[in-house]
């Protein structure tokens, strides 16, 4: 497997960065933070990059998408990244958008993913109910009544939960609360009653909500894929997360690399650059060699998932 990227992912590296560094430099999240603004990105901006194109990269043409791969998704949110940008690939595309795609059926496709790629629908995934990573552990439970599941139970840390019109909502139908089997995924729209969302301020600045479900009815059409085996499909939308989310820090720490090495070569000490004392000059060179061996791991990760 070759660890670089083809021309025409470079080409899309080029593009992503320029839009990014001209529209969301990282002022633009300090201000979106220490404004309180009520979204925590901007709308427009999210609907500029659908329009690239970017929203849709992982999703079929059928669905509105690009039909391209992680691979492509990766760059653009590596360079998202540099800038801390704070619009919702994570929760819409990565998260709740996978969920739909994996685990949908064609009719939850098509009524999803298209807005979704046109960047008029935000998603989010509810499926973490404590402060450690623990995916199988749920409490949350959907009693199946009839014809409709009642959901009662809490989720933390949603990932734009209080912006978002639909939420993928993880939950037990059967089964202790560790198990996991017995575990489902529902879509749900974000204005149905039984539910309150309280918004969270994290200290990484992203965007998050508590959502409580009170006996919140879903029609059984709400259900992705099979009842009690979304475990299975929680495993590989966690994955493609995750693997987004080391894209996203690669992108982070790249930038940050480039303006130590700017900042050695500006500040002086003794009449010379610091950056010509041979300490630093080390320090930077590890510094190189982590980061490009971190480069590598996340592209071989972005491409295993395009296999």
């Amino acid at each position: 497997m070759s660890l670089v990227l083809t021309e025409e992912q470079e080409l899309l590296q080029e593009t992503a960065r320029e839009f990014v560094k001209q529209r969301s430099p990282v002022a633009r999240l300090r201000e979106l933070r220490d404004s309180r603004s009520p979204d925590g990105f901007s709308r427009e901006l999210w609907k500029e990059m659908a329009e690239l194109g970017w929203v849709g990269i992982v999703f079929p043409e059928e669905y509105g998408g690009a039909g391209l791969g992680y691979a492509e998704l990766g760059v653009v949110i590596e360079e998202c990244g540099r800038q801390l940008v704070a619009e919702p690939f994570l929760s819409t595309v990565l998260l709740g958008g996978n969920a739909v795609l994996l685990a949908g059926n064609e009719t939850q496709r098509k009524d999803v993913l298209p807005a979704v790629c046109a960047g008029e629908r935000i998603l989010a995934m509810a499926h973490q109910e404590t402060s450690r990573h623990d995916p199988y552990r749920n409490a949350l439970r959907a009693e199946a009544s009839g014809g409709v599941y009642r959901l009662s139970g809490e989720k933390v840390f949603v990932l734009d939960g209080h912006v978002a019109d639909q939420l993928v909502v993880v939950a037990r139908t059967s089964g202790a609360v560790d198990d996991r089997e017995g575990i489902s995924l529902f879509l749900v729209n974000a204005d149905a009653k039984g539910m309150s969302t309280t918004r969270t301020y994290l200290v990484d600045s992203r965007n998050a909500a508590r959502i409580r479900f009170e006996g919140l009815e879903v029609d059984r059409s709400a259900l992705l894929g099979e009842a009690g085996r979304g475990a299975a499909i929680l495993d590989r939308v966690l994955d493609r997360a995750t693997v987004g989310l080391c894209a996203e820090m690669l992108g982070g720490i790249q930038e940050a690399f480039e303006r130590t090495l700017a900042f050695l070569k500006e500040r002086e000490q003794f009449g010379v650059p610091i950056g010509s004392f041979q300490a630093l000059k080390h320090r930077a060179a590890e510094m190189f060699c982590q980061i490009e061996l971190a480069r590598s791991v996340v592209l071989e990760a972005l491409r295993a998932l395009d296999e």
